[in-house]
């Protein structure tokens, strides 16, 4: 997704009403974000994002009534534009995980500094993920150290070039560092990124780290 010229726009869910207005003061204090709603559960949080249609919401992951493991899901199979940033308390979290496989663009802990909370909302919006590759790392080999991990058919419909692409992604790099690594050009990147994604049916950068793990490509 590409943001237009407005605002980033912004739901916070979480069911402390004081993160919900610490977050929302600091981000509606950030250039060029708005801070639209928010709410204390995950099915206001669903109501809230398809009545708003933000660009990005801020999802706890514990939740009372409807957590937001289920609110993601439910927000992701909707198909619309909003893309999900989940918080959390602990950085290794197997809801975090389960969240990233439904298609959340990635996850913040709730104590991260200002600015970085504001960089995650900005770059989620952006369209791209948020991994912090140490956190990620720990948590989805944490995960998928339980199950096999051996390629799929998937794989085979990539070409030579797009695995290699497809293993720096799982690396946390950014397109620019892809590009240099490969010695190709970063339009050439983010083509080789677009196609890879449309081949495995993957959302976004966040399902194809999480699809790197479990089929043993890292």
């Amino acid at each position: 997704m590409t943001v237009g010229s407005g605002p980033i726009t912004v739901v916070i869910a979480d069911d402390q009403a004081m993160v919900r207005a610490g977050f929302g003061a600091l981000l509606d204090a950030a250039d060029g974000i708005s801070v639209l709603g928010d709410a204390a559960d995950g099915a206001a949080a669903v109501d809230q994002v398809r009545r708003l249609r933000p660009d990005v919401v801020l999802m706890d992951v514990r939740m009372p009534h409807r957590d937001g493991l289920w609110a993601a899901e439910k927000i992701v199979a909707d198909g619309g534009p909003t893309r999900v940033l989940m918080l959390t308390t602990f950085d290794i979290d197997d809801y975090v995980y389960s969240a990233l496989r439904i298609g959340a663009s990635g996850f913040l802990l709730k104590d991260a500094p200002a600015d970085e909370l504001v960089r995650a909302v900005r770059v989620v919006a952006a369209g791209d993920a948020l991994l912090a590759p140490s956190v990620t790392k720990r948590l989805i080999e944490r995960v998928t150290a339980r199950t096999a991990r051996a390629p799929t058919a998937a794989v085979r419909t990539l070409t030579p070039r797009e695995v290699e692409v497809l293993v720096t992604v799982a690396d946390g790099k950014s397109n620019a560092e892809i590009a240099g690594e490969l010695f190709v050009s970063e339009q050439t990147v983010k083509t080789h990124v677009s196609n890879m994604l449309t081949k495995l049916g993957l959302r976004d950068r966040a399902q194809a780290v999480v699809f790197a793990y479990e089929n043993g490509l890292k």
